[in-house]
C-alpha cells in the first residue's frame, strides 16, 4: 500500500472499532512491501504483544524486516507463506486475536482458501477485518474493474469459514470495510 492509500484509509478508526490493545497477536494477510498495518498496529500492540507480517513475495518480507530493524520493531516476525493454501502459514493454529486483509482479496484468485486460512489461525472471538477496494479513482489508484471484489461475496466466504458480520462501512472514499468476529470453527 503506497502512503497515498494509506492517507485514503484510517487505521486508528478500524483500531478502535475491534478494541486493538496492548499485547494481543495481529496478523497482515499479505502485508505488501510497506506493512502500513504491520507497523501501526506494532505499536499499538506493544512490546507484550506480537504482529505477524504475512505475505508471499520474499523480497517484501525482507524489506519489512529490514525497516523493523532499522525502525526498531521488536515485536514483528514476518512469515512466507501462500494465503491461498490453508496450513501454509508456520503460525499456531487458533493463536491471533485480530487479522487484517487490506487490499489483497482483488489479488487473490482462491478467495474461499484464504478465508479458511485465517479461521485456522484466529481465536474465537477473534476480529478479521477485511478491507478492499470499493471504487477506482480513474487511471490513478485501484485494480482493473474485473479484478473489484464485491463485499457480498466476501460476507459470503466469512460465514461459510465461521466468521460473524459485525459491521460493513465505506473506509474512505475509495474503500469497504467489512469486519467479522470468528465464531466456532466450522
Amino acid at each position: 500500500m503506497s502512503k497515498n492509500e494509506l492517507s485514503l484509509l484510517d487505521p486508528e478508526i478500524i483500531y478502535k472499532k475491534i478494541d486493538l490493545k496492548e499485547g494481543m497477536k495481529v496478523a497482515e494477510f499479505g502485508c505488501g512491501r510497506t506493512g502500513n498495518f504491520t507497523f501501526t498496529a506494532s505499536r499499538k500492540v506493544g512490546d507484550k504483544g506480537l504482529v505477524y507480517a504475512m505475505d508471499i513475495l520474499k523480497d517484501v518480507l525482507e524489506s519489512i524486516k529490514n525497516r523493523s530493524k532499522f525502525e526498531g520493531y521488536h515485536n514483528i516476525l514476518t512469515v512466507w507463506t501462500d494465503l491461498e493454501k490453508v496450513g501454509g502459514a508456520g503460525v499456531p493454529e487458533g493463536s491471533i486475536d485480530a487479522g487484517f486483509f487490506v487490499n489483497v482479496f482483488f489479488q487473490l484468485k482462491n478467495k474461499a482458501n484464504a478465508f479458511a486460512e485465517a479461521a485456522r489461525l484466529l481465536k474465537k472471538d477473534a476480529m478479521l477485518t477485511v478491507i478492499d477496494w470499493a471504487n477506482k479513482v480513474e487511471g490513478k489508484l485501484g485494480p482493473e474493474d474485473k479484478q473489484m471484489v464485491n463485499p457480498e461475496e466476501l460476507m459470503v466466504l466469512g460465514k461459510q469459514n465461521g466468521f460473524v458480520l459485525q459491521e460493513k462501512f465505506p473506509a474512505g472514499e475509495y474503500h469497504f470495510c467489512l469486519i467479522f468476529k470468528k465464531e466456532e470453527r466450522v
